[in-house]
């Protein structure tokens, strides 16, 4: 039996056209149901205040900081003459590098586990979720002071690149685990029921057909553990130490941009640059997304 796709494509958009509705009938049904058009206002004025907000403050970001771009603030090396950003910009992508190597593959293949392998209900999972949870509520400055008691003290890492490195795994890895976890739930059973039925193993369904469906979910995870390095302080400072220098090895003390912002606003003698740091650690997030983006689209498509 051969299907007219054509039909079934001019069927379908009919059929969305159909279920349009204009913006005379909406009035009309918010007139006759007074809740529906006073859930719809309050709706549409939080978005309004939301996109106001968000707008504001990137506007504010960019009218102090854009100003006090100048070329000393690129600088290879830092001075107390010309506060350059440029070491702490490179902590800062290895702090983000070496904190998503370790906690995105233990984060996705935990969710993997709770999704596609563990039984459904089972205490030891939920005992998994309620960690994860209580975790992800803890105020960085307790994971500060863990890492400073364990990695810095105890395993006698010091103040290093590497010991904060290992703080912010601790502190990101729930954060990719549920979202990963919720990504690979929304991924339809009917997608694997197909490729059992097709005989494909337990292994490669998941590597073929459920982990690609949910790599938009999964990505978006690990956009919001890469903002959270970036804009991490507190718990960086007990470990990181904020060395305003490239370390030669990742055993040595340095810096993020953030802390490089904290810094210089807490010591009051540059805010000019403080702010056109803010531009800067605005951009790298905004060129984070981007690519990540990017290359959700490209794995989509595959």
């Amino acid at each position: 039996m051969q299907i007219d796709t054509t039909a079934v494509i001019e069927q379908t958009e009919n059929k969305k056209k159909s279920n349009r509705v204009s913006f005379g009938e909406q009035m009309k049904s918010y007139f006759l149901h007074p809740a529906s058009g006073i859930l719809a206002f309050f709706t549409a004025l939080a978005a309004i205040i939301t996109f106001a907000l968000l707008f504001f403050l990137i506007g504010y970001i960019l009218v102090k900081g854009i100003p006090y771009l100048t070329a000393d603030l690129f600088s290879p090396e830092y001075t107390s003459e010309n506060v350059s950003l440029v070491p702490s910009l490179i902590n800062t992508f290895i702090m983000t590098i070496i904190s998503l190597v370790i906690a995105a593959p233990l984060g996705i293949f935990a969710a993997i586990y709770l999704v596609e392998y563990a039984k459904k209900g089972s205490k030891f999972v939920n005992v998994i979720r309620l960690t994860a949870e209580t975790l992800s509520g803890i105020p960085s400055i307790v994971y500060g002071l863990f890492g400073m008691l364990f990695f810095v003290t105890t395993l006698k890492w010091g103040m290093s690149i590497l010991s904060g490195a290992f703080t912010m795994v601790i502190m990101i890895l729930p954060l990719i685990m549920r979202t990963a976890e919720e990504a690979l739930k929304s991924v339809p059973d009917s997608y694997r029921e197909a490729s059992f039925g097709l005989g494909a193993g337990k292994l490669r369904t998941i590597f073929k057909i459920v982990l690609p469906s949910a790599v938009p979910g999964i990505l978006a995870g690990i956009i919001l553990a890469i903002g959270r390095v970036v804009g991490e302080t507190a718990a960086l400072i007990y470990t990181a130490g904020t060395v305003a220098a490239v370390p030669d090895s990742i055993m040595g003390s340095g810096r993020t941009l953030a802390l490089h912002m904290y810094v210089l606003s807490s010591e009051g003698l540059h805010m000019n640059q403080a702010s056109a740091t803010a531009v800067v650690i605005l951009l790298f997030v905004l060129v984070i997304n981007a690519l990540s983006g990017f290359v959700a689209k490209r794995i989509a498509k595959g």
